[in-house]
């Protein structure tokens, strides 16, 4: 797929859009109501970008995720639901205008080529710390947005159903991002995935993350498993 020169970027925070992973949006603002309406009479994308911490006027980090709407709904108040598909990693660079919506031109970040057997070792890893992460209970957070606020898990898909989809997948950078997705609950901890090109790197952040989640769990069944210590008679 040929990617624009310069796309829309709708800044919001805490968000992220992993390449491959699926964002619920809800448009009432009018700058971007306009924003969908441009892009669906062209190449159908826009980039999501997340806010820069601490500050108060709109300014997105400098990379971000670029999108395609594959499924837009308008209503009758002008709002509009859509599924926004992300398809690429992508670096912000100059800003093109800032009214009435934001363009920015974009530069695709690539993956390094790496060692595919180092990879595949780190992917076996990864798939059995998720199988224990089901297997102890433990939920996926589903960090996705609407417009600023957070949505829940589709209904109807357990972890399990998650486990199973993930196991499906063969392309180890596609695993590596939709499990990021998943399991992250932290904006910032995505956002270092979703900025890191390497994918060996990201490997490591993700089994470094859920390592300390799963010891993190044990430590707590264990502190409410000692008996507490009896009063004096």
């Amino acid at each position: 797929m040929k990617l624009p020169a310069e796309v829309p970027v709708m800044t919001l925070p805490n968000a992220t859009l992993f390449p491959q992973a699926l964002l619920p949006l809800y448009i009432f603002e009018p700058r971007y109501r306009r924003m969908l309406a441009d892009v669906l009479k062209t190449h159908r994308m826009f980039s999501v970008a997340m806010q820069k911490p601490g500050v108060q006027r709109e300014s997105p980090l400098a990379v971000a995720g670029l999108g395609l709407v594959r499924v837009a709904v308008d209503h009758d108040d002008g709002t509009s639901h859509l599924i926004l598909q992300g398809i690429a990693r992508v670096a912000l660079t100059d800003t093109v205008r800032q009214r009435p919506y934001r363009i920015q031109r974009i530069q695709p970040i690539e993956t390094p080529v790496e060692d595919e057997a180092r990879v595949e070792v780190l992917l076996i890893q990864l798939r059995k710390l998720l199988a224990e992460r089901v297997k102890l209970g433990l939920p996926f957070p589903f960090p996705v947005l609407t417009k600023g606020e957070p949505a829940g898990p589709p209904p109807g898909i357990s972890p399990k159903d998650v486990l199973h989809y993930l196991d499906s997948l063969v392309d180890p950078e596609q695993v590596t991002d939709l499990v990021s997705c998943a399991v992250l609950p932290g904006a910032l901890e995505r956002q270092a995935i979703l900025a890191t090109p390497s994918l060996e790197a990201r490997l490591r952040h993700l089994i470094h993350f859920l390592l300390g989640e799963l010891r993190r769990h044990r430590e707590k069944k264990q502190s409410k498993k000692k008996p507490r210590d009896n009063p004096n008679p």
